[in-house]
């Protein structure tokens, strides 16, 4: 299991704080590793010369221990950890509360813990956790009141309440865990490391977890894409409103509020984010032990016509199909089924099946070729046994190793039945769409486990020229940049129109007359970020109108905001928009996940139809290119209503251009490219903004 491995398998556990007193943690705890632990258990208390009977110690030097639970009083919590340290034990959980999560005091408190862990290089959990379970040893390191039952999920939590919930219902399911980590404050180990560790254990078929943030989001991305390519991940993240999203200036940071980052990077991690706790255990419990299927075509076999009718929607909600069956299994269908049921799929067998009819039904829609994974949907009736329906279905999944989800409806009777399908590793639901869902997880991880991740591409660029750009903020009370930033763009290989700023009406004339053709001009200010909607903006102005443009230009400015600082006007080559698609290249730096990527339809209603998509930068080629096809106006850009198709192939390259723009200087905290014109022969990008942060220079 790696590093963590000692963490959830340690020989002697040394709890500091142990105690008998009612009510207590330090009590909770030591009973719950005295009923259950299978190695030796250490009281820490210098009170006491023992524990439950147990001999206490007064130091834990003195404990041989290779574990330490520290639930003594947040003030002397720290010098437990460091005693632990110097004692040689590199294991560590924090129960204590009364760190970060309380203020500025704690917050002290919990950076001088992180000084203490790395100074002894401890894996320590928490602060402010629950504690960790391990099953195999009967490790009940929590003040939680259930021990959780032995199987193959791993799981971790933020909120150590969800965690004993969960336990609860859990055992009133049968359903079983591996390990089980409370995270607390994440001081040191953080969700990335259990992912780690996890994702080399063998016992461990699937991570499952509960997650308020995290805590290094590249980190994460990186470790949980090697992971899910073998181990699957299904998380709960909360938090999906952008109310806590930074106030931001650009298009990039209106429309991405944090929830954005977060779908962006754990899709890009491979993890398959569940909406509820309902809809995380249902996919956890079909990936932990069905097999993947070969095809997204699902085959349903039902007794009742009506959730037959809701499986095949759910299966349109889906990323499944239904399956064409083969005319061999039509034929086979016919012979087998009464004539007022439905050979074509959902097969309805119809409500006075017995169970060798339906047996018979799955047994062909198993043995077609053409389905890739199979949902069992019954209704009670006199006339049939779930019992032995269930012991068919267990039967029939492992003669075809297909994905079968159960969906035997009913109450009382269906329990038995359940329990069956169940120790099979075949989950039941009584929601059809519930089974499909699962079926849908399964197909999700078969598609995640099979990509195929290229490098980005490192463009050869001008790295001090750009700096130099960035650099003029420095100085200044205002820290954004427009137009007058279009070297930065050509710095990066980004294609821009031909042009110039200058801060004379001569030298505008100058300028135009080098460009063939019309021109346009645009006031330069940081101060005025929408220039059209002042009439900041001159389209299609020919030489003779050059002088006198410049100067209403500069009049309307002073006009709208007397004191903005007015650098200039820019003269710029007239961009074709009738062959080309406006779009929007941009970046929004996220807290957790650092630089977050936003492509889409641009011009002036990008804020208004929000047809975007996201990535977390850096990217490769390949995830470049997606994003060009994940948006609903794709198909402008391969070409509609008979308009030739623009260059995607220069869009990925702006994308990818950008992307290592803004990795390599953390200090630009947004930006945007709007628009970014497509168009057959090439792309250009017309217009930019962006805001640096000088100190990141």
């Amino acid at each position: 299991m790696g590093e963590l491995s000692e963490l959830f398998a340690p020989r002697r556990i040394a709890v500091v704080g142990a105690t008998e007193r009612e009510g207590s943690v330090g009590r909770a705890i030591m009973e719950n590793l005295v009923a259950d632990f299978d190695g030796d258990v250490v009281p820490v208390n210098p009170k006491y010369d023992e524990v439950f009977g147990v001999p206490a110690v007064a130091d834990v030097g003195e404990s041989d221990a290779d574990l330490a639970v520290i639930v003594v009083p947040p003030h002397i919590a720290v010098d437990a950890v460091r005693e632990s340290g110097k004692a040689g034990i590199r294991n560590v959980v924090v129960v204590t509360a009364g760190f970060g999560e309380t203020g500025s005091e704690g917050a002290s408190r919990e950076q001088e813990l992180t000084e203490v862990a790395e100074e002894y290089d401890l894996n320590l959990v928490g602060p402010n956790s629950l504690g960790l379970m391990s099953t195999p040893t009967g490790l009940n390191a929590t003040f939680g009141p259930d021990n959780a039952l032995p199987g193959n999920m791993s799981f971790m939590s933020q909120s150590g309440a969800f965690i004993t919930a969960v336990l609860d219902w859990a055992n009133d399911q049968g359903i079983g865990f591996k390990d089980v980590v409370s995270l607390g404050n994440k001081a040191v180990l953080d969700e990335a490391d259990f992912v780690d560790a996890w994702g080399d254990d063998e016992d461990t078929e699937v991570i499952i977890g509960y997650l308020e943030g995290i805590s290094e989001g590249r980190e994460f991305i990186d470790t949980a894409r090697e992971v899910t390519q073998d181990t699957p991940i299904v998380l709960v993240k909360s938090g999906r409103t952008d109310a806590g999203a930074q106030a931001a200036s650009s298009h990039t940071g209106t429309i991405a509020g944090s929830d954005q980052a977060y779908e962006a990077g754990l899709d890009q991690a491979g993890v398959i984010r569940a909406e509820s706790v309902q809809e995380l255990f249902d996919a956890a419990r079909v990936l932990e032990s069905q097999p993947l299927p070969a095809t997204d075509d699902v085959a349903v076999i039902t007794n009742a016509g009506g959730p037959g009718v809701m499986s095949t929607d759910a299966v349109g909600d889906s990323r499944l199909s239904m399956a064409s069956f083969t005319d061999e299994t039509l034929d086979a269908f016919s012979e087998k089924l009464p004539a007022e049921g439905n050979i074509y799929n959902p097969v309805d067998i119809v409500g006075d099946a017995d169970n060798e009819r339906f047996r018979d039904a799955l047994d062909l829609a198993l043995g077609d070729e053409n389905v890739g994974c199979a949902v069992v949907l019954t209704a009670p009736t006199a006339v049939l046994d779930y019992e032995q329906l269930a012991a068919d279905t267990v039967e029939l999944q492992e003669k075809y190793d297909k994905p079968v989800a159960a969906c035997f409806m009913g109450g009382e009777r269906v329990k038995p039945a359940a329990e069956a399908l169940s120790d099979a590793g075949i989950p039941n639901y009584f929601d059809p769409a519930r089974a499909v869902n699962g079926l849908d997880a399964l197909s999700r991880f078969r598609e995640i486990s099979e990509r195929e991740f290229d490098e980005p591409t490192t463009f050869d660029v001008d790295r001090e020229r750009a700096r130099e750009i960035l650099s003029s903020v420095e100085g200044r009370d205002d820290t954004r940049l427009g137009v007058e930033a279009m070297d930065l763009l050509d710095a990066y290989g980004i294609q821009t129109p031909d042009g110039d700023i200058v801060d004379a009406p001569a030298e505008a004339l100058e300028v135009a007359e080098d460009i063939e053709g019309d021109v346009v001009m645009k006031i330069v200010s940081p101060d005025i970020l929408h220039k059209s909607d002042i009439g900041g903006v001159k389209v299609g102005v020919p030489n003779e109108e050059v002088y006198d443009a410049y100067e209403d230009l500069v009049t309307r400015a002073r006009n709208y905001q007397p004191d903005a600082n007015i650098i200039g006007v820019q003269v710029q080559e007239m961009v074709d928009l009738d062959s080309g698609v406006e779009t929007i290249v941009g970046m929004n730096r996220d807290p957790q996940f650092g630089p977050l990527l936003m492509f889409g339809l641009g011009g002036i209603f990008v804020e208004v139809l929000e047809d975007t998509t996201f990535r977390v930068a850096p990217v490769s080629e390949s995830e470049a290119h997606e994003m060009t096809e994940e948006i609903d106006s794709a198909p402008l850009l391969r070409g509609a209503r008979g308009r030739d198709p623009v260059d995607v192939a220069g869009v990925t390259e702006t994308i990818q251009r950008l992307s290592q723009l803004v990795t390599d200087f953390p200090a630009i905290l947004e930006l945007d490219i709007n628009p970014l014109v497509a168009t057959p022969d090439g792309v250009q990008a017309v217009d930019v903004r962006l805001t640096v942060d000088p100190d990141q220079l």
